[in-house]
C-alpha cells in the first residue's frame, strides 16, 4: 500500500466520497484536531498501568474519536453518519459517575496534579479547541450535528476525568491563587425553597 498520494502537493486533500477540498479549510482543520486529540488519548493511555479500567474507557473512546473523524470527513448524503445520541448519553453517563466522587470545587482549579490528569487536562483542551473548528464547519456546511455535541461534553468529560485521578491518587487539585468563590453547591432543597419565596 502506498502512504503518499502527492494530492497534499497542492494543498488539496481528499473527503470521503471525492470531494476536493484545501487542507487549510475549517473542516479539515476540525478532523485534524479529532485526530490530533485522538493521538493525545493513545499516548495518555500508554502511561497508565496495565489493567486500568480508565485506560480500557479511553480506549473505547478513540474509537468514537475515530468515528467523529470520520463523520466529519464525510459530505452530507454519501454515507450514513456513525455518531448518534447513544455516544452522547455514554458520556454523559461517565460525567455523572465521576463528577460527585471527588470533593465539591469553590473555586478554579489550575491544570495539573497526578501526570495522568495533567495529560486529561490537555485532553481537555484539545477538545475544546476541536468544539471551536467544528462550529466553523457547521456555518458553511452541513454536518452531523451529534459530532458537535459529543465533542462539547468531551471537554467536561475530562475535567472531570482529571479530577477522578487526582482524587484516586491522593493529589490535591491546585485553586487558582486570585480567584474568588465562584461555585457552590444548590441542593433540590435550596431550589424549592426559592420557588416557595418567589
Amino acid at each position: 500500500m502506498q502512504l503518499y498520494t502527492k494530492t497534499g502537493d497542492k494543498g488539496l486533500t481528499k473527503l470521503v466520497g471525492g470531494q476536493t477540498i484545501a487542507k487549510d479549510s475549517d473542516r479539515v482543520n476540525a478532523y485534524g484536531t479529532i485526530d490530533e486529540l485522538n493521538s493525545w488519548l493513545g499516548y495518555m493511555i500508554s502511561q497508565m498501568d496495565q489493567g486500568d479500567e480508565l485506560g480500557e474507557e479511553l480506549l473505547q473512546l478513540q474509537h468514537y474519536l475515530f468515528d467523529c473523524g470520520s463523520d466529519l470527513s464525510t459530505p452530507e448524503g454519501v454515507y450514513p453518519y456513525k455518531v448518534d445520541e447513544s455516544l452522547v448519553h455514554w458520556l454523559e453517563e461517565r460525567i455523572d459517575t465521576y463528577a460527585p466522587l471527588p470533593p465539591a470545587l469553590e473555586t478554579f482549579i489550575l491544570p495539573g496534579g497526578d501526570p495522568i490528569a495533567a495529560m486529561a487536562h490537555v485532553a481537555r483542551t484539545i477538545a475544546r479547541r476541536a468544539e471551536r473548528e467544528i462550529v466553523a464547519t457547521s456555518w458553511a456546511a452541513d454536518i452531523n450535528h451529534q459530532v458537535l455535541i459529543f465533542v462539547n461534553r468531551l471537554s467536561d468529560y475530562f475535567f472531570a476525568l482529571a479530577r477522578l485521578i487526582n482524587y484516586r491518587s491522593a493529589a490535591q487539585d491546585i485553586p487558582y491563587e486570585r480567584g474568588v468563590k465562584v461555585f457552590h453547591n444548590i441542593t433540590k432543597e435550596d431550589i424549592e425553597r426559592w420557588a416557595d419565596r418567589n
